[in-house]
């Protein structure tokens, strides 16, 4: 619990200029990302210090399983200089989850949330939806939506970033 309250602090910190950032104080304390199976409380300790790539996906997202390449070739680029991709799942049923990762493996983190209050609390909107959050805890970028052109656009925000100190 202590490292989900860390990274709802940190997501809080880094809504500080979207519109409705006073609700999300609101939402924080039901915010519980889980393992996808849902047996334990995600590790975010971790992300402390890190840039982190958050993204929200469903299974039935066409989009989101046009982003998984690009979200797995970015863990593997720049993990070592302090990217942390982490995908949030929203689907109703686990199952659906599991059967889109058999097709679409991810080689970044995996999590669930299974209330929705974390998607609720960041008002979530459309298939995907990524946030890109600096090492003090600032959101930089908000990205509804993956379409394969805007990769280079993104990766290049991704690199920039994870270069500053």
């Amino acid at each position: 619990m202590k490292r989900i309250t860390i990274l709802i602090s940190i997501i809080l910190s880094l809504f500080s200029t979207v519109s409705h950032a006073e609700h999300l104080d609101q939402t924080s304390s039901s915010c519980h990302l889980t393992t996808l199976d849902g047996s334990s409380t995600y590790d975010l300790q971790e992300l402390k210090g890190k840039v982190v790539y958050m993204d929200f996906w469903a299974s039935w997202c066409p989009p989101c399983a046009k982003s998984f390449p690009f979200l797995n070739q970015l863990n593997s680029d720049l993990k070592d200089k302090g990217l942390h991709v982490i995908g949030v799942n929203l689907d109703e049923k686990i199952a659906d989850a599991q059967d889109f990762l058999a097709k679409h493996p991810a080689g970044f983190s995996i999590v669930a949330d299974p209330s929705k209050q974390c998607a609720k609390g960041l008002e979530v909107m459309a298939m995907p939806t990524s946030y890109l959050i600096d090492r003090q805890g600032n959101i930089r970028h908000v990205h509804q939506g993956f379409l394969p052109g805007e990769s280079e656009k993104l990766r290049a925000l991704i690199t920039q970033l994870v270069m500053e100190p």
